[in-house]
């Protein structure tokens, strides 16, 4: 992870914080009526878009305009705003939007810092469940709920024998590919869903979260949040979880290094 000043942290660290207070707010103020459902691909596959994502990241883009005008923004729907700042903000307005249009509360808002491309604040807002997540420096984490703000870790001392995991290949890993895999199939005993997933993983309550198909917004936001809890996040192959892809995140080196090699078959 790259390093700011403790004085930046504190500063963007701040602002996600107060952030995902407002966003919640503007849910329930705003959002927290019928709306619109459009699917993306078109005949081609099922993407949902709803009306409330657009007005999510309209509403995240205004607030960091007001405060950091200079700085760079990527969102999932309206696309990137280009800058010579090395700050560029990551955003996924909702994650999970299929949770969000049949009316699961495991939804969330992410949204990422990065600086010269790497993420290093991070967050992730869930509404319904009033609970948020996020870092405030290189090697500290926090879960917001009911108002309460607590330092999460991730469980370091677990073993492979009894790790808690979480899959989800999300269409993305055929039936024969996942027949390769068969010691996975076998342990995906707990429930997987979207962000929350990975945040349970920050909080120590699941110990392996493997996810298929992740794009930047998906995973970026919970990059900081990962490490700083002492989590490791990888692609399958082992590369930079920036790079985004097919993602797993464990607790301890030793499970992470047993994982790869079991999910090298399907690693691409």
């Amino acid at each position: 992870m790259i390093k700011m000043k403790s004085s930046d942290y504190k500063i963007f660290s701040k602002f996600i914080e107060n952030l995902a207070k407002k966003l919640t707010k503007f849910y329930y103020f705003k959002l927290n009526k019928p709306f619109k459902v459009s699917n993306k691909l078109k005949g081609k596959g099922y993407d949902p878009v709803t009306s409330a994502d657009k007005a999510f990241e309209k509403f995240i883009r205004i607030e960091i305009k007001k405060k950091f005008p200079e700085h760079q923004v990527i969102g999932e729907e309206y696309g990137h705003k280009k800058s010579k700042s090395n700050y560029s903000w990551v955003i996924d307005p909702i994650d999970g939007t299929r949770s969000f249009v049949i009316g699961n509360p495991t939804w969330s808002n992410l949204i990422s810092l990065n600086y010269r491309g790497n993420p290093v604040v991070g967050l992730a807002n869930f509404p319904i469940l009033k609970k948020f997540y996020f870092n405030t420096s290189s090697n500290s984490a926090y879960v917001s709920e009911n108002g309460k703000k607590r330092r999460i870790k991730i469980n370091s001392k677990v073993t492979f024998s009894n790790m808690k995991l979480s899959a989800a290949f999300h269409g993305s890993l055929s039936l024969n590919k996942q027949k390769k895999i068969p010691q996975i199939l076998k342990r995906m005993q707990f429930p997987c869903a979207d962000a929350l997933s990975y945040s349970h993983f920050a909080e120590g309550k699941l110990d392996t979260v493997i996810q298929c198909g992740n794009k930047i917004w998906d995973i970026h936001p919970l990059i900081p949040i990962i490490k700083s809890a002492g989590g490791i996040v990888t692609t399958w192959k082992n590369d930079d979880a920036k790079k985004a892809g097919n993602i797993i995140c464990s607790a301890n080196k030793s499970i992470h290094k047993k994982m790869l090699k079991i999910l090298k078959p399907v690693a691409k």
